[in-house]
């Protein structure tokens, strides 16, 4: 049944944003300022850790791209749950990923807030954060490609911090200048005790910290009924996410291991600005706070973008408000983001009143939602795989490398993250409220599943 042309989005996303948006997506707040706890913690070893996940990332983003190339439609994660799982994985997965983000944004507008401090000690965090919401809020609901156009100068802020620090690591490698001039080595990557100074448990505890960061990535899939060309567009964007983390993560913190001793690091604070500031670039620490808090807004900008059209999916399945799944007169669906500001408006009110600490409990488990996510877009290519077996779907041409059997590896790989989760008291949260959100989950779904769902709408 065709839809009315103002219930359909439009293709406004050109290859530049698709492009910058896998790029944003591959890069968060996690690699400026998490990686320290990370690298104080396991050593240069963290630049293994981080090539593992990353190949374990590649493999289900190519999942989800050949699934894209099957039917590209926004709301991808829940519909090819639904299709090649079962109803209750479009529920379970519309849902998770839209509480992740939503969790997810309530942490970055606090970041933001915090960040601005910085520069503005005497206003009060929730002021920006409150700011920044609305701001963002109205960027999406004006139009999809001002979206795209944010979200291109964000991710460009960062490719710039990030290639910047690598130029510098290699200029003063090879001529010696700056303060660290004298001591930078490539050398300093092993000689420090060893790849693995604080030995493997703590490697592998790292694994967790490591995925966190990688969360936002599969949100180019979400672009795909809004691109002007997603069958071109998007296997260039997937393939690329591969290299794209050996230069962002890899590459950054191949640099900044040669140009500084790992144990010199500082746990509780950005490894980027301790590294520019021994350069001897004295405005280091603003330009990190800068580019940390394009981070925070670029992720809440995604958030806002994502958690839309995905509870639009939800309304058109029967499993949301019918009302909300609404497209507005610039095609953008306005009322399911109007729930999100909503909802992450909560969680301005919640930082105000609650303290840090339970507030940092709470977003614990949007690695859990992650993992689930990638999770059900791996199972959900195994189901779509044994259809094309059997002969009743036309065998793709996008295909991802190695299936079903690297499916069972990846599979494998985050089930032993979420284990890995139980040993750290900061994390181990997340296992104590996942099943409480499984179990609201299901009622939901059973509240929700005599509903008639409406066509896919591309």
């Amino acid at each position: 049944m065709s839809q009315p042309a103002a219930e359909e989005y439009r293709k406004d996303l050109s290859t530049r944003h698709i492009n910058m948006i896998a790029i944003g997506g591959a890069i968060g707040v996690g690699l400026f300022l998490g990686s320290g706890k990370a690298l104080n913690q396991v050593g240069p070893g963290l630049i293994l850790i981080y090539a593992i996940a990353g190949v374990m990332i590649f493999f289900v983003m190519r999942a989800l791209g050949e699934l894209l190339m099957y039917r590209p439609v926004s709301g991808s994660f829940a519909e090819y749950a639904g299709e090649f799982v079962g109803p209750w994985a479009r529920f379970a997965t519309g849902w998770g990923y839209w509480l992740v983000w939503i969790v997810t944004g309530m942490a970055e507008i606090t970041a933001v807030g915090e960040y601005f401090q910085f520069w503005f000690p005497e206003v009060p965090q929730w002021i920006p954060a409150l700011g920044a919401l609305i701001i963002l809020s109205g960027v999406n609901l004006i139009a999809v490609k001002l979206f795209g156009e944010f979200e291109f100068w964000f991710a460009l802020i960062k490719v710039i911090a990030i290639v910047g620090l690598i130029v510098l690591a290699v200029a003063i490698l090879t001529f010696g200048f700056s303060d660290v001039g004298d001591t930078a080595a490539v050398s300093n990557i092993w000689s420090h005790g060893g790849f693995f100074p604080n030995g493997g448990t703590s490697a592998l505890l790292a694994f967790q910290i490591v995925m966190f960061a990688f969360i936002g990535v599969e949100m180019v899939g979400q672009t795909a009924s809004e691109s002007t060309n997603p069958e071109k567009v998007l296997p260039r964007a997937i393939n690329s996410i591969m290299w794209r983390i050996l230069i962002f993560y890899v590459g950054a913190l191949a640099a900044l291991t040669a140009l500084v001793p790992w144990m010199q690091f500082p746990a509780d604070g950005s490894p980027f600005v301790h590294a520019f500031t021994l350069i001897g670039i004295p405005a280091a620490a603003g330009i990190v706070n800068f580019v940390v808090t394009t981070a925070a807004l670029s992720s809440c900008n995604s958030g806002i973008y994502s958690t839309g059209r995905m509870l639009r999916t939800l309304s058109e399945d029967g499993q949301a408000p019918r009302g909300v799944g609404k497209l507005s007169a610039r095609a953008v669906p306005a009322r399911a983001i109007g729930v999100t500001f909503v909802a992450m408006l909560i969680g301005v009110v919640l930082n105000y009143f609650v303290p840090e600490q339970a507030f940092t409990y709470i977003t614990s488990a949007s690695t859990v939602g992650a993992i689930f996510t990638w999770g059900m877009i791996v199972v959900a290519h195994l189901g779509y795989r044994r259809k094309v077996a059997a002969g009743e779907l036309p065998q793709g041409k996008f295909r991802m490398p190695l299936a079903p059997y690297s499916n069972y590896v990846v599979l494998a790989f985050l089930a032993f993250v979420v284990v890995l989760l139980a040993f750290d008291a900061e994390t181990r949260i997340a296992l104590y409220i996942t099943p409480v959100l499984a179990v609201a989950v299901a009622v939901g779904y059973l509240a929700t599943r005599k509903r008639t769902p409406e066509p896919v709408k591309s």
